[in-house]
């Protein structure tokens, strides 16, 4: 198969990468782990070995750093036909009183097993956590990751105010959610208007998390206004008050709004105060800066380039799907990747172009495999009916994946292609 550079081991001795950063490889493996990288001699990739068929392009299972189990797939029920971000609250508020644990148990199951066929392998899920359907959710998902543990790592995130973790009741929450392994969220400006209170309740909520040992996973900056306000003062805090919490900024939209100069010295302090970013261009591109008359000129979302270039670690998720805040998706890390590389300017063939959805996500996730294919990493590829990245964003390509050594039945929407037959093997 054709495999990225920066997906295999730096220290194997390979073949130099082609012009598109990748490289022809054999792998053998045994009990659920490669035993040996073999690189092929150049120009046995896209022509195929002894002029046959092309070899198919090939990745390590990707990784969602954030989602939404609870909601997905909620959007038929509960519409929102304007787009609007002021419509998805309204549908998201519709559909909440009526959440039952039933409904989230289905949601999460649905994805899971279109996520383990598709190729993902890790999914960190935010749960609307204030509200009576606040445990039931937990119970549920928490039952979930235990029948996933070996197939999809499931990470969960408590969804609040941020006020709220401020409260006699919130702590008493946190210190549930924590217990649990669970990470504490909240929402730090749009679509809540930002207070003076931000200040006091965003340091409350980070001594909490650093006393409880767990890390906090924000909404931040989901908007077109207030340019980068909440990472600037999420910075700030971590750097004046020299917390140690792992901290990720999930959207950092309305940072790309900023100039260029602001811009690069607000990543720089993001850096410096190790603080992650997930951008999320699916649901941002959908909702933010919309006008029923025209298309809008300023698209906001995280400046990704920007703040890879300064150091940060960058993820790239898919938020939501089918619920009323976006109404595409499918848990396919294939076709998010093939939207965003579009959206956000990305290019595969290059380390940071490709990092967002396998080895800094990892990182941000704190999973124990980054996703790089050395001797002794688990057997687990997503194979895809592509040769080339070209191939991949031409069309949706079909794929298998094999996991722990052994191929995958495809999801109920894909059959192998031809270009797969020498894998099954």
């Amino acid at each position: 198969m054709r495999f990225p550079r920066a997906l295999l081991d730096p220290l194997a001795r390979l073949p130099a990468a082609d012009d598109q950063g990748l490289v022809a490889v054999q792998l053998e493996q045994a009990d659920g782990r490669i035993r040996a990288i073999h690189g092929l001699p150049a120009g046995s990739g896209g022509e195929g070995l002894d002029g046959g068929a092309p070899l198919p392009l090939a990745l390590t299972p990707l990784v969602e750093p954030h989602a939404h189990l609870d909601k997905a797939f909620s959007g038929e029920a509960f519409p929102n036909p304007d787009g609007t971000m002021a419509g998805a609250m309204a549908a998201n508020g519709r559909e909440a009183a009526e959440r039952q644990a039933e409904a989230v148990r289905r949601r999460g199951e649905r994805a899971l097993e279109r996520a383990w066929r598709y190729g993902l392998r890790a999914i960190r899920s935010h749960i609307d956590s204030l509200g009576p359907w606040a445990i039931p959710s937990w119970e549920v998902l928490l039952e979930l990751r235990r029948h996933w543990r070996s197939r999809v790592e499931l990470q969960l995130v408590a969804l609040v105010p941020v006020g709220h973790w401020s409260t006699p009741e919130g702590e008493a929450f946190a210190a549930w959610v924590a217990a649990r392994g669970g990470l504490l969220g909240g929402v730090l400006g749009a679509p809540f208007r930002s207070t003076p209170a931000d200040r006091a309740d965003l340091l409350a909520l980070m001594r909490l998390a650093e006393r409880l040992g767990c890390g906090v996973d924000l909404h931040v900056d989901e908007s077109a206004e207030e340019h980068g306000r909440g990472v600037a003062l999420v910075s700030d805090l971590l750097l004046r008050h020299r917390m140690v919490v792992p901290l990720t900024c999930s959207h950092a939209s309305s940072m790309a709004l900023l100039a260029d100069r602001p811009c690069r010295r607000l990543a720089e302090a993001m850096a410096d105060a190790a603080v992650g970013v997930v951008a999320l261009p699916t649901t941002n591109l959908w909702l933010l800066g919309k006008h029923q008359r025209r298309t809008p000129s300023l698209r906001p979302q995280a400046p990704i380039r920007q703040l890879q270039e300064a150091g940060v670690t960058v993820a790239v998720g898919g938020d939501n799907v089918q619920d009323p805040w976006f109404p595409g998706g499918d848990f396919d890390p294939i076709a998010l990747l093939r939207f965003s590389l579009a959206a956000s300017h990305l290019v595969p063939w290059r380390r940071l172009g490709l990092s967002p959805f396998s080895t800094a996500a990892a990182r941000l996730l704190g999973l124990d495999w980054d996703g790089v294919l050395r001797e002794g990493a688990p057997a687990d590829l997503l194979v895809l009916g592509a040769s080339s990245w070209g191939e991949l964003l031409a069309r949706p390509p079909r794929r298998r994946v094999l996991r722990a050594g052994h191929w995958l039945e495809p999801p109920p929407c894909e059959e192998p292609s031809p270009l797969l037959a020498a894998c099954h093997g």
